[in-house]
Parts: structure tokens; sequence; C-alpha cells
């Protein structure tokens, strides 16, 4: 899943870390001003995998999002930014969604759209799904069958929709045969042949073989219902027409957004949301320290981003406003990947060379330190994905023995590479994240120790698809480490790591698969998890593909990621939730009573 930052200059990026190690000490002995809710608010991570101030939602009111980035589209078969896909269950609902629950529970799946889970027949191959009674649209419509078949046809237009994910254009049609509705010659548009629609309340899925993630994929922001006579095609981000019991007021991109009550929607026909302020806004700025202070203020209630405050602003809050934050794990894993087109790196001994010969405690404080950045990473299954360990499975004792790094050993390895003098080598990095560039260069010092000299290209953030996205480019350059990061677009070792590991997903563009990673072991135990249906089983295998990928040494973990968010001491029924990777919840936060 994409998450973006605020971009900002190198020096404040190395001035912040700096500042927020000075805060570490007080902060993680619970340091810092928290009034325990005297002053309206909650009290230090009273929102973090637990529900705040339930009892005190009310109706109405206008909650208040502030952001410092817009959606790359709020059309729900373009949107993949997460908080999009939070944000959007105002105005679409899918057959199934998330639970409304905190934590782990809030991951799982429920019905929305359909009545229950839905039947499986045919090994696996076959779900079938029947419709709510009083479903609608915004105009007092009924939402149909063929609704969510032409709303899930779109991710096949992907000259005219390019963006979203295609999971369920890659489960259903592996072949590539449906060329989208704006193409299909048949005359109402849905000849997609793996979706039937009996009838307005039933619609089944026929998948040409098993996959046990279906489910998830049913349940993405992609998979809602769009009503043909109402796509506006490339157009249609700009004002989606509204399924859920929130419709577009006005838009204007880059500058606010602002959602009114959708009269027609039915809380009887809607086991989900609760739909509590009359209005929900949001307001985009174009700096980061700007927006904080107006949310210190209490002019806005929450980021809708959720990637953590600024340094200066979560400064700020640590002494003065610590119990309106949170700090929840994000859900995604921060690291190194090794190329193997490039050399040295197609060496199993010099990848862990780098992996020895790296101060992790150096590179955890680049990143924030343990309460804005997040514990050392170990591993690269991040905590919400079933089959994680977290730090109890260390193979390169990253945060225990050799968590300062560990010279002898890297010697040991570059030997065993046959490169005992060290060799050079080129760290790439976006230009648009400067806690990344003070990553690679933390990097970089503690590799110079053991001989390993690595110098710094900072590339074009915006371009990353073309860049380190292109193998071939990769190779010229010499990038033979990137940092990068990722989070999975549902909890399951498919939603998170296929695109990383799986060698079938290895492209010559927009490419994920930087480590070229080419193993049959690994792909095969792929295979067995998407045809495996026993959750124990999913399980077991996700834990052996996180083994495997660390046993290959092509990743140098650096964080399970941790943010500072901020919370307004009006809102009511808030949680973190492991569905969005520990943002909060959207769909039923409210404002407090007065009484």
């Amino acid at each position: 899943m994409t998450t973006q930052r605020t971009s900002g200059r190198r020096k404040q990026a190395l001035a912040a870390a700096a500042v927020v190690a000075g805060l570490l000490t007080t902060a993680a002995c619970g340091g810092g001003k928290d009034d325990g809710g005297k002053n309206g608010a909650a009290g230090f991570n009273a929102a973090n995998n637990k529900v705040a101030q339930a009892s005190l939602v009310k109706k109405g009111g206008e909650l208040k999002f502030a952001s410092t980035q817009d959606a790359d589209s709020w059309d729900t078969t373009r949107g993949y930014y997460g908080f999009m896909w939070d944000f959007s269950r105002y105005y679409s609902r899918q057959l199934l969604t998330y639970k409304t629950q905190p934590g782990a529970t809030g991951a799982e799946l429920t019905p929305d759209l359909a009545t229950d889970m839905g039947q499986v027949a045919d090994g696996g191959k076959t779900y079938t799904f029947h419709l709510r009674d009083g479903i609608t649209w915004e105009d007092g419509k009924p939402i149909t069958s063929k609704d969510i078949k032409y709303g899930i046809e779109r991710a096949w237009a992907q000259d005219v929709l390019s963006g979203g994910p295609v999971y369920l254009k890659d489960v259903l049609d592996p072949d590539g045969a449906y060329k989208g509705p704006y193409k299909d010659t048949s005359a109402d548009h849905l000849g997609l042949k793996a979706i039937d629609t009996p009838d307005d309340k039933t619609i089944v899925f026929h998948l040409p073989k098993p996959n046990s993630d279906f489910l998830q994929m049913v349940a993405l922001t992609s998979a809602s219902p769009v009503r043909q006579d109402k796509d506006t095609k490339s157009q249609y981000g700009l004002h989606p027409f509204s399924s859920g019991p929130y419709k577009f007021q006005s838009y204007s991109p880059g500058k606010s957004l602002v959602l009114v009550r959708n009269t027609n929607w039915k809380a009887s026909s809607d086991p989900v949301r609760k739909a509590y302020p009359d209005k929900i806004s949001i307001k985009f700025f174009t700096n980061a320290n700007d927006m904080d202070q107006r949310l210190l203020a209490g002019d806005y209630d929450l980021d809708l981003a959720q990637t953590g405050m600024s340094p200066q602003g979560r400064t700020t809050a640590l002494k003065s406003h610590k119990a309106n934050l949170d700090n929840p794990v994000s859900g995604y894993v921060r690291y190194a990947v090794f190329p193997q087109s490039v050399k040295p790196f197609d060496n199993v001994h010099c990848r862990k060379a780098v992996i020895y010969g790296a101060d992790h405690v150096s590179l955890q404080t680049a990143r924030g330190g343990p309460i804005a950045g997040g514990d050392i990473g170990t591993n690269m299954l991040p905590p919400s994905v079933p089959g994680a360990e977290g730090q109890k499975y260390d193979p390169y004792g990253i945060a225990g023995a050799n968590k300062s790094g560990n010279a002898a050993k890297a010697k040991e390895e570059l030997k065993a590479c046959g490169k005992p003098n060290g060799f050079s080598t080129t760290i790439a990095v976006r230009n648009n994240k400067p806690v990344e560039v003070a990553t690679a260069e933390s990097l970089q010092a503690s590799l110079k120790k053991v001989g390993i000299n690595a110098q710094i290209d900072q590339y074009d953030g915006s371009q990353t698809a073309g860049i380190i996205g292109s193998p071939s480019n990769v190779k010229k350059k010499g990038y033979g480490i990137i940092i990068m990061g990722w989070g999975p677009d549902f909890p399951s070792v498919q939603g998170y790591g296929m695109p990383l590991w799986d060698s079938s997903y290895i492209l010559q563009s927009g490419n994920n698969n930087y480590a070229l990673i080419k193993d049959k072991s690994i792909d095969k135990l792929f295979d067995d998890f998407v045809t495996t249906l026993d959750d124990a089983k999913k399980t077991q295998l996700s834990t052996e593909i996180n083994h495997k990928v660390m046993e290959g040494a092509y990743y140098l973990p650096f964080t399970f990621e941790k943010f500072i968010n901020w919370r307004s001491s009006r809102l009511a029924n808030v949680y973190t939730t492991n569905s969005y990777n520990g943002m909060y919840d959207f769909v039923n936060l409210g404002l407090k009573s007065s009484k």
C-alpha cells in the first residue's frame, strides 16, 4: 500500500532527527505533558488499539481533516493511497469491508453490501453473494449487482483509469482477455465473463483457479459499485457518485473537499457505518509545519495522511499536548534492498556484509528513534500480517548482539564473497523523503568503517517507478542499495510480499521486486499460499516465506515503523486499526458531546 510523506529540506531533516533523538528519553519514560484528559484530551495512546471516548460521541457537527497531501485520486478504481482507502468508506461501499473495531480485530472482514460472507463452491473457484435490501445510490435508485460488476470492470481500463490495485483483474482474468467496459462491444458493457449477475441482487464470481485471499480483494475500495450513467471516466475522481452515507458537496483539488449527508442512505441497510457527523471537510495545506500548528491550536481534528506529525509539530506536541497523541505501529517496514543485478550483490555474503556492518541503532535514530521512528526491524514481515513474529525472529541479531554493528562478522562475510578489502557501491534514495536521506547517511557512515564505500544518489522521488522501478536503469546506475518501505494492501503475505518477492512480479517498469528475487522455493510457497484455504496453514506459509527471504539476505530492515499521530480533544469514538496499517479508522469517527 502506498503512503505519502511531506517533503522538506535535507538540513531540516537532519536537525529534526537530532531534536527527536533528544526527546526520546523523555518520551520513552512517559515524560511530556499528559493531563490524562483533564483538558478534554483522552490521554497518550488512549486510542492506540483501543477505543477512546466512545460513550461521549454525538450526532452532528463538522469533522475537520487537514492534510498536506491530496489523494492520488478519489475515484474508487484509481485510488491507491492508504488514507484514500480509509476515507473513501464515507462515500463508497463494498460487498465486504473491515470491522469497525480497534487493532487486530479491525482487520477482520464483515458483510457490507452483501447479506453475508458469501457462499464458496467448486473448491474455492466460485463465490456467490446476495445483496441487502434498501441499499441505494445518492439519488435514491437501488444499487444492483450490475453496478458492482461494472465498478470492478473499470479496473481493466488501465489506459484510462491507471493507478489503482489490479488484484481482481489478475485473479479473474489472468490472461487479459477482457478489454474493459470502455472497449466492451456488448450492449450493456458488462461482458466480463468471470462475473455473472443472474438478477439485480445476486453476483457470482468465477475464478480460473482458487485464491485464498479473494474475499480480501472484494473488500478493496476498487471493488466499489459504479453506476454506468454516472461514470465520467477519467474525471470521475472529481465527483464520485455516492453509495455511502456521505456525498461530495464540493472539491477543489489540492485545496479543499467537503462531504455532506447522503439523505438517501438508510442506516437500516448499513451494519457498518454510524454516520455521526453532519459534515466532513478536508483542508489541504502546502506546509506541514503550518498544518501542525493549526492542529495544535484545535482548528482541525486530525491529519488525513496519517503518516505522523512533522518534526517541529511533534516536538511541541510531545512536550505540551501528549494527551492528544497516539504512537501506533504503522504496519510498514522501512528497509534497504540489494538488487542482485548490481555486483557484488549477486553474492549473498556481500549482502550479509552490509547487514552486519550497519549500525542499526543509528539507523533507527535517523528515522526518528523508537517513539517517532519505530522498533528496530529484524525481518521483513510487518506486525499486521498473520505469520509475523516481530523481533522474536532476528536471524542476524539486528536488535540484539549486533544492534550497533558487528565489524568482525562483516569482514568475515567480505572475505567469503571475495572482497576482503571491501568494495564501492551507490545508495539510491528519494530526494523528497528527508528521513530517507538521513537514513542513507547513517548507513553510509557505518559501512565505511568496514571498508564498504557508498556514495548517495538522491533521485527524483516523484519518478520512482521509472528510476528504481526499472531494473535496467538500476543496473546502469549501479544502485547496489535502494532505500524504500512497504505496507500491506490487505493483511496477508500475498497482499504484502508477493509484489516484492515473487519472481512473476518482476517488471521492466514499475517493478517492486527490487532485489530481483527468483527463488523457486519462495515462488512455490506463494503458490501454496494462494491455493490454501486453511487459515492456520496460511499463517505457517507466511512465516516460512519471511524466513526464506531473510535467509537470502536480500534486505536490511530498518524499522517496524511507528508514528506520532494527533487527535483533537473534540474527537470521540476514535481508535487505530490494523486494517489501515495503524491509522485511525475514519468511518465511525464522531465529535464529543458537550454533556
